[in-house]
């Protein structure tokens, strides 16, 4: 015979998830007289960081080919790759081996992930722990891609589920989780990409496949001012309000479907605890669970999760939905500050020297308000549970801090 504390568990949870899709279903119902299906693009409130000034980073080179390099060079004067696997600074025009090629890339995957279809061809469309990808072109509704992926890929983790083709990626021996993996190394969403040829650098162009012995540039750029924060109100209707260092704050959303569980999102396994997991033009994914273990959750615009690729958003806890502030704007697919440009999975951990401070002030950490309380660590979760956030009230994004701000 099943216990009460089940049953009386089980019930909550079967509750937790009727209100949700009751709300989601709601929100349709509202959103349908504003915005139609398919339109996307930035509201007035979010123009500016959707045209920013950019600050260059350094540069990203791989050598497509087995055994190839793969290089961080600094861009004058600029002090980066505060990575705790490497020497601590690179400038000028420094260059750093930071890995090698396992495995090149011989030709595109034509049909990429749905979210892949709203990235700018000739940019970064995804930003990970576990994957680079780079979009080429477009193909109907999807672009065409090919990807750069850590060691853990040489060979596809098992019940994998997470977009993978190992034909068109180019597999490094670097870690998962760390330098462009996830660590100092990271670029963002949008940043654009070059092909080295004929001693040459040209965009990419619309028509490219990989093939061995080419090699391609990253440029990491990063736009200018960052935010400091993003904060989003766990709840039907909750405002997502984007505020900055000076003081400045926006309301740039809303929350049309509020998060209440935790899944198993398969990149989660390379991301501790309150770190961000993954970025694209259609999702923000946070892992709930330490590194090793699976349980995260996402967030994801309201097209999207009416996507067939995203079926499950719209009936289970796992995902937050969210929209623009207003009904009668667009829906917020591949848009800064959410889905492009602002976010990358950059985290240190703790090591046996501890961490240092410009690393802590590098990092985006996510942190959690339970029932309206003080802001706290996000609680360690793992696996599926429907319920483990239901009584998270806020939810926020910690961007880096920028060093020049604390001198002034």
């Amino acid at each position: 015979m099943e216990p009460r504390r089940h049953k009386e568990r089980r019930k909550k949870v079967q509750i937790c998830v009727i209100c949700v899709i009751c709300g989601f279903f709601l929100f349709l119902t509202s959103r349908a007289y504003g915005v139609l299906e398919g339109e996307r693009g930035a509201s007035d409130v979010v123009k500016e960081e959707n045209q920013p000034e950019f600050s260059k980073l350094f540069t990203i080179v791989i050598e497509n080919k087995k055994d190839g390099k793969v290089i961080v060079k600094g861009d004058e004067e600029t002090v980066v790759g505060r990575d705790y696997l490497i020497a601590p600074n690179i400038k000028d025009d420094e260059e750093k081996i930071i890995g090698t090629v396992l495995s090149a890339a011989g030709t595109v995957n034509k049909q990429g992930y749905t979210a892949s279809g709203w990235a700018r061809a000739g940019t970064v469309a995804a930003t990970a722990v576990n994957a680079i990808h780079i979009k080429v072109a477009q193909s109907g509704e999807k672009g065409v891609l090919f990807s750069i992926l850590p060691k853990e890929f040489y060979e596809k983790p098992k019940d994998y589920k997470s977009y993978y083709s190992s034909s068109s990626s180019i597999i490094t021996d670097i870690p998962a989780g760390t330098l462009m993996f996830g660590g100092g190394f990271s670029p963002f969403i949008g940043n654009k990409v070059f092909l080295l040829k004929d001693g040459e650098r040209i965009p990419i162009p619309e028509n490219y496949s990989p093939v061995e012995g080419d090699v391609i540039e990253v440029s990491v750029e990063q736009p200018l001012p960052l935010p400091s924060q993003i904060e989003f109100e766990n709840r039907f209707g909750g405002f997502i309000r984007l505020r900055y260092v000076n003081g400045e704050e926006k309301v740039i959303g809303q929350v049309l479907k509020p998060v209440a569980g935790v899944g198993r999102f398969d990149g989660s396994l390379y991301a501790d605890v309150g770190r961000i997991r993954a970025n694209h033009t259609g999702v923000i994914c946070v892992s709930t669970s330490p590194v090793g273990q699976i349980g995260g959750f996402q967030i994801i615009p309201e097209n999207h999760g009416m996507s067939a690729e995203m079926k499950f958003a719209r009936l289970l806890t796992q995902w937050m939905v969210v929209g623009p502030p207003a009904v009668d704007d667009p829906s917020t697919e591949g848009t800064a500050p959410l889905f492009s440009y602002f976010i990358r999975p950059i985290y240190f951990p703790i090591d046996e020297r501890g961490r240092t401070l410009e690393e802590m002030l590098d990092m985006y950490i996510v942190q959690v308000r339970k029932s309206n309380g003080e802001w706290e660590r996000m609680p360690t979760v793992t696996g599926r549970v429907d319920d483990a956030l239901l009584s998270v009230t806020h939810i926020r994004i910690l961007f880096p801090i920028e060093a020049d701000f604390l001198r002034q």
